[in-house]
C-alpha cells in the first residue's frame, strides 16, 4: 500500500511524482497510448489518487507543459537584463541548448512529441509574460533588435525571425538528443555544432555594418 499523504509538502512531492511519471511514460509511448490508470501504476498508486491532483489527462498534460515551459523561462530572466540585443539573442540561444541538453526527457517531451495544442483556457502560463514564456522572451529581443535597424534591412518580420533562429537552435539540439550517441555518424562537440550554427545564422541576418559578431 503506498503511504498516505498528509502534508503540504508531500502532496506537492507526489504531484511532481506523478508529473514526472507521465512525461516519461508519454515521451517513451506517445501521449494518446498513455491512460492515467498506466501512470498510476507506474508510482504505485491508484488512479483514484491521480484524479485528486488532475481532473483528467488533459489537465495533467497542461501541468506538466506548463511546469516545463516556466522552468524554461525562469532559467533565462537573467538573460533579459542583458542591453545588447544581439548579445542577448547569442545568451538565450545558449541558454535555451544548455536547458534541452540538461533536461533530454522534459526537451523531448517538450518539442519531440506530438501533442495537442496548449489550451489557453487551463494553462497557468500568461502568453507574452516575458517571465513565463520563453518564446515571447525571444520575441521580445527580435524586434528590439530589428527596432535598432541592426537586420538586413529587407528581414522586417520579427516573427519570421525570431521563429528561423528557434527552429537553428533546436534542429543542433534535437539531434544530438536523438542521435548524440549514434556510431554511424562522427559527431563534432555539440558545441562547436552550437557554435557554428549560431554564428552562420547571425551573420546571415545581420546587416554587413553590425560589426563582428561575439562569442
Amino acid at each position: 500500500m503506498p503511504p498516505k499523504i498528509k502534508t503540504t509538502q508531500e502532496r506537492e512531492l507526489l504531484r511532481m511524482t506523478i508529473l514526472d511519471a507521465a512525461r516519461n511514460l508519454f515521451v517513451e509511448r506517445g501521449i494518446e497510448a498513455v491512460s492515467m490508470r498506466e501512470i498510476a501504476k507506474q508510482i504505485g498508486y491508484s488512479a483514484t489518487t491521480l484524479y485528486n491532483y488532475f481532473a483528467d489527462k488533459e489537465a495533467l498534460l497542461q501541468a506538466i507543459c506548463d511546469t516545463d515551459f516556466l522552468a524554461l523561462a525562469t532559467g533565462m530572466r537573467e538573460i533579459m537584463q542583458i542591453p545588447c540585443p544581439i548579445l542577448r539573442i547569442q545568451a538565450l540561444c545558449k541558454g535555451y541548448a544548455q536547458f534541452a541538453l540538461q533536461h533530454p526527457g522534459h526537451y523531448r517531451f517538450m518539442f519531440m512529441t506530438p501533442r495537442a495544442p496548449c489550451n489557453l483556457e487551463i494553462t497557468d502560463i500568461e502568453q507574452g509574460n516575458t517571465e513565463q514564456d520563453a518564446y515571447a522572451q525571444l520575441q521580445v529581443v527580435v524586434k528590439t533588435a530589428l527596432d535598432a535597424g541592426l537586420f538586413r534591412e529587407e528581414l522586417q518580420d520579427s516573427e519570421l525571425v525570431a521563429q528561423t533562429i528557434w527552429a537553428g537552435v533546436h534542429g543542433v539540439c534535437s539531434l544530438e538528443i536523438a542521435l548524440g550517441n549514434d556510431v554511424w555518424m562522427e559527431w563534432t562537440a555539440i558545441e562547436a555544432r552550437l557554435g557554428l550554427m549560431q554564428d552562420v545564422m547571425l551573420r546571415g541576418l545581420l546587416r554587413e555594418s553590425v560589426g563582428t559578431i561575439a562569442h
